[in-house]
Order: structure tokens, then C-alpha cells, then sequence
């Protein structure tokens, strides 16, 4: 019996990672390393599990086997990227693929089918990651400085400064906290619990309206008005919010 998708572990401020792979000792050798490497990690062993794993939380980046044994990394991919309503996220999930098949016209099928970059077995560990992380700073994700980006909105945690299209953003701690939460977070959706239990250590005894106070706080600092771009911060009802980049940022 295949095995399901391991369990992420709880959301934080490093990139999240889903690695497909078939082979359990590569997708254990691959996990440990890049947890090592300060990513979190999820894994699956098939097409399917992918799928659904990518459905249950949206990882920063996949990296991808092309032979799987029930759909292959061609497919899943087209899947992926046909998908336009997974829970949180409608976003592109950046996908490297790691096989091996090292033909040219392996490498421009996965390519044109949307992949992102394209790494062949045997693999050096030190290349792979520097080439995942080089997808992630495409994409958007945390800066080598440990600023996170979103679009036009950029968030320096050593500095304690927050910009939106060059233009300064005054917070007070709280939001500065919530907003660093809902940034490493992006694309994901979480809920008003998480929230408070990662903002506020329920200090305030579990009142989840305070959530929904600071949210509206962040929201008319961040997305009020024209000036202000596309709205960034989204109420997934019944379930919490979500930080997601504009289309075709």
C-alpha cells in the first residue's frame, strides 16, 4: 500500500516544500536534507498524493519525479496548473522536477508543461537547493535577508519596517506580528485560531475577535484605497484569511 503524504509541520516563517518521489530512500534522504537546510517539509509517494497533498496546504515550491507509478510528473503538473480553486490558493505553485530522464526532449516537455527548472539523477544536494531557492526568490518568497515579499509589499524583520510600493507602512508590534504571520503564510489560507495562537499565545484567553479587529487594522493600512494597489489580505469565509499575491505579480 503506497504511503500517504507525511504531515507538514506546524506553518511558520520558512518555505514550505512537497517532494514526490517513488523511491522512499531518495524522498527520506531528500526531506531530511532539506529540513536540514531549514525548509519545511511534506512528501508523497505517487501522482495522487500530490494532488491531494498540494490540495490540502499549498507548498512554496514542489519538487517533482517525472516517473511516478500511477500519474506521471507530466501530468500532474498539467493537473496542477489546470487547477484553479484549491483551498486558499488559486496561485502558481513553482515545480522543480528532479528524474532520470536527461534527454533533451524530456527536459522540453517538462519545461513546456510548466515546470520551472529541471534537475537530472544523480544530483548534487548543494545544487538542488541552491536551485530551489533561486525558484523561491523568483516566486517571491523570504529574501536571503530574511525580508518577506509579496507583490509591492515588503516586510524587513530586522529593521521592523514595512513598505508598500516604496512607501512606508506604520505599524504598531501586534501588526507587524500578524502581518510577518500572514506573510510567511502567503497563499495559504489560516485560520482566526491559528492566528491567535501564533500572534498572541491566546493572551487574550481565546477571543477570537481580536483577530478580526487587527485584521480590519492591517487592512486599511495595507489595501484601503487606489493608491494603496490590488487588495492583498482576503476573508475566506467560515474558515480565516488569507495573504495571496495579485494575478500576474
Amino acid at each position: 500500500m503506497q504511503s500517504s503524504p507525511s504531515a507538514a509541520t506546524p506553518a511558520g516563517g520558512e518555505p514550505f516544500l512537497l517532494v514526490v518521489d517513488d523511491e522512499p530512500n531518495i524522498r527520506e534522504l531528500l526531506s531530511a536534507s532539506l529540513r536540514f537546510s531549514g525548509f519545511r517539509v511534506a512528501s508523497a509517494a505517487t501522482g495522487q498524493e500530490a494532488l491531494d497533498a498540494v490540495a490540502a496546504e499549498r507548498p512554496d515550491l514542489v519538487v517533482l519525479d517525472v516517473m511516478l507509478p500511477d500519474l506521471d510528473g507530466f501530468t500532474v503538473v498539467q493537473r496542477l496548473r489546470d487547477q484553479t480553486q484549491w483551498p486558499g490558493s488559486p496561485e502558481h505553485v513553482p515545480v522543480l522536477f528532479l528524474t532520470a530522464k536527461d534527454g533533451t526532449g524530456d527536459k522540453v516537455q517538462g519545461l513546456a508543461v510548466g515546470a520551472d527548472d529541471y534537475v537530472t539523477k544523480p544530483f548534487s544536494l548543494e545544487e538542488l537547493i541552491a536551485r530551489i531557492r533561486a525558484i523561491l526568490r523568483r516566486a517571491g518568497g523570504p529574501a536571503d535577508d530574511g525580508r518577506l515579499v509579496v507583490a509591492d509589499l515588503t516586510l524587513d524583520p530586522t529593521a521592523h519596517e514595512v513598505t508598500r510600493g516604496g512607501v512606508p507602512v506604520s505599524l504598531s508590534p501586534t501588526e507587524f506580528k500578524l502581518l510577518h504571520y500572514l506573510m510567511a503564510n502567503v497563499g495559504r489560507v489560516v485560520s482566526k485560531a491559528q492566528i491567535l495562537d501564533h500572534v498572541w499565545a491566546y493572551d487574550f484567553g481565546g477571543d477570537l475577535s481580536i483577530v478580526e479587529s487587527y485584521i480590519s487594522y492591517l487592512r486599511r493600512k495595507l489595501d484601503s484605497g487606489p493608491a494603496h494597489g490590488p487588495k492583498l489580505i482576503h476573508t475566506v469565509r467560515g474558515i480565516g484569511y488569507a495573504l495571496r499575491r495579485p494575478p500576474n505579480s
